[in-house]
């Protein structure tokens, strides 16, 4: 199908608390919201913002969209780790995400995360909770729950997120000695049996992004920070009771490691002071791709219930075979 036909690209430099800046690259709606609603839409490990492409035709008749790089992926700006890791916590990537809608104009808006950008898109939720009009996550169980319940199934299912975090440069230098190998395993598992569900224009993509050790080094800094500071400001706001203020949509595939091994719905329900909706699809971990138009018609269902829009629209309802 085309190739975001619709879309700017846009990249927004943004300052940082010690005088540097971050550009982060995005794919936005063309022209000005006219009424839309705002949405946007955070991919997750190790993908990029062209995740999205075919969800997003089907969305962006009634939602202004905005599909960001997380800092450290794709064509975003991809910094040296700090000590702590802080520069790649939650929070840091959640207040990139509010300074490119402020950037826009924006200031109410809904948030669909997966992957890793359910766990930015959660943060975001709780940290800025006025900005948030719901919350969509996407193949996530609660990062804090998720390492709690840690046993021998897990830690075999998701190997990575306890060999990403060992300290600089090991694993950076294991999976740079050949990277394309070790992205076509993640692409192609948890579930998703292989590599057909992507596009062949965001597979080139993802290699490209995902050959540079820059990249490398900036994802192991993501679960470097999920494993402490993110764990930190997780128990925190549970001592706190922040909770997701609004409502919550989440999915999660039938055939992927969190439906085997966690209960979403009551993780999530533990974590929402809003509505909590949800339910597994047939897919593995990669939802948005392997089932775009189901993705896209949940969205705009959960999203109307919001106000965000009047009706779903009949033609994304009922579509089901985006190519």
């Amino acid at each position: 199908m085309p190739w975001f036909p619709h879309f700017d690209t846009r990249n927004f430099d943004l300052p940082q608390p010690h005088g540097e800046t971050i550009r982060i690259h995005a794919r936005v709606s063309q022209g000005l919201p006219d009424g839309r609603p705002a949405l946007l839409l955070l991919h997750g490990f190790p993908q990029s913002h062209v995740m999205w492409n075919r969800v997003a035709a089907l969305l962006e008749r009634d939602f202004f969209l905005v599909m960001p790089d997380l800092r450290g992926y794709g064509d975003s700006s991809k910094p040296a780790g700090l000590a702590d890791h802080s520069n790649y916590s939650k929070r840091s990537l959640a207040n990139d995400m509010v300074a490119v809608m402020d950037a826009l104009g924006i200031a109410h808006f809904g948030v669909c995360g997966h992957d890793r950008g359910g766990r930015v898109a959660h943060r975001l939720a709780v940290d800025h909770a006025p900005r948030v009009q719901g919350l969509c996550v996407i193949d996530i169980a609660p990062t804090l729950d998720m390492y709690a319940a840690t046993d021998f199934a897990f830690a075999k299912a998701y190997y990575h997120w306890f060999h990403l975090i060992q300290p600089a440069p090991l694993p950076e230098t294991m999976i740079g000695g050949n990277p394309l190998a070790y992205l076509h395993a993640k692409l192609g598992g948890w579930g998703a049996g292989g590599l057909g569900h992507i596009e062949p224009a965001a597979l080139a993509e993802y290699e490209r992004c995902f050959a540079q050790a820059d990249t490398i080094h900036a994802m192991c800094e993501d679960y470097r920070a999920s494993a402490s500071i993110d764990l930190e400001h997780d128990r925190s706001s549970r001592a706190l009771g922040e909770k997701v203020a609004c409502d919550l949509l989440v999915l999660w595939g039938a055939r992927g490691v969190v439906q085997r091994l966690f209960d979403p719905m009551a993780l999530w329900q533990a974590q929402c002071a809003g509505t909590v909706s949800g339910q597994a699809l047939d897919a593995g971990h990669f939802i948005p791709e392997e089932l775009p138009a189901d993705t896209a018609a949940h969205l705009c269902t959960f999203f109307a219930a919001q106000a965000l829009l009047p009706t779903p629209s009949t033609d994304i309802s009922n579509a089901r075979n985006v190519q």
